[in-house]
């Protein structure tokens, strides 16, 4: 069977859409093209790239995330620090040891920019916080004056897991025929658009593919390639936040659009294609998670995944949804 995927953004809780993967692969689902926010972006892109849920796991299993958390010494200075890091950098953490992991493990499978891929294997979404609009990468990046195809995947993962006041921004800086990608603006003279976490404004994209199944139908719906959508879903387990101060507070208000602003569409339209792994109450930025949790993480995306596949009518090639209404789609 084959599918687009699509990966909702959900930080250290990412490793529950690994289980459904690996749910997908025993069901012999094969993923013709992915698409991602966030933590999503990563799955997406190790998919895209060749890897198989089960490599995936022993990776992020192995992946102490607390290290991605770095930054120099004067910045960790008791409550002057952290406070002067953001107003400096714009946020508590570089995010460079994220992008160099995967960089290190894309460039194990000989991919580094998107022309590495077939054209349209891979999109990942992030947000323009300076133009107030949603990127979807590559493409995207060629209104910045950047070739699309020479875009580093790693880069395009790190634009969509900058989480906003926690991971530093991606700058793009544009000169005049050129875009080029620095840390922090230079000079006010010089244009720069501030790019952060895809979920700010599209956490989970299911609509993404929509033009890309029309397109592919033609006159004949059923040809298309469906979209099945993979989310993490975990407010009947919600904690509330402890809010001490401005970034506590922040972090609480992120958390909450994460889970909500995607789902009135989802509701309504794509509750039949979409697979709801419980996330057993791990919040976002958990990143300093146990083995145990992961591994209980990872056993639930696989049963939601087992759960799901198991719907599908193997004689007659129909995905039968888990909608009130039990509508079926049609498989090539």
């Amino acid at each position: 069977m084959l599918i687009n995927g699509v990966f909702e953004g959900g930080g250290v809780k990412g490793i529950s859409l690994v289980g459904a993967v690996r749910a997908a692969e025993l069901n012999g689902v094969t993923f013709h093209k992915v698409a991602g926010t966030s933590s999503g972006s990563i799955v997406a892109a190790l998919l895209a790239t060749g890897y198989t849920a089960e490599e995936m796991k022993r990776i992020i299993q192995a992946t102490p995330f607390a290290s991605f958390l770095k930054r120099s010494p004067f910045f960790n200075i008791r409550l002057i620090g952290p406070a002067l890091r953001l107003l400096v950098k714009k946020g508590l953490y570089s995010g460079d040891a994220l992008e160099d992991w995967i960089r290190g493990l894309l460039a194990a499978r000989n991919v580094f920019t998107f022309s590495d891929l077939p054209p349209g294997k891979l999109r990942i979404i992030a947000s323009d916080i300076t133009n107030g609009k949603i990127l979807v990468l590559p493409d995207d990046i060629a209104e910045y004056g950047i070739d699309p195809g020479r875009l580093e995947v790693a880069k395009a993962v790190r634009m969509s897991t900058s989480i906003p006041y926690f991971f530093d921004p991606v700058v793009i800086v544009q000169a005049s025929r050129a875009g080029h990608f620095k840390k922090r603006a230079r000079a006010a003279a010089v244009k720069a658009s501030y790019v952060v976490d895809g979920g700010l404004l599209s956490n989970f994209p299911l609509w993404l593919f929509d033009r890309d199944a029309e397109s592919d139908a033609g006159s004949d719906a059923e040809s298309a390639v469906p979209v099945v959508g993979f989310q993490m879903v975990g407010r009947n387990d919600f904690k509330p936040h402890r809010i001490g101060g401005p970034v506590t507070m922040f972090q609480a208000m992120f958390e909450t659009m994460l889970s909500a602003h995607d789902e009135r569409y989802i509701e309504q339209h794509n509750r039949i294609r979409t697979i709801k792994i419980p996330t057993l109450g791990v919040g976002t930025t958990q990143f300093s998670i146990d083995s145990e949790t992961s591994e209980s993480l990872y056993r639930s995306g696989l049963a939601a995944g087992e759960r799901y596949f198991k719907h599908c009518d193997r004689k007659t090639g129909l995905w039968l949804g888990e909608g009130p209404s039990g509508p079926l789609i049609r498989f090539r």
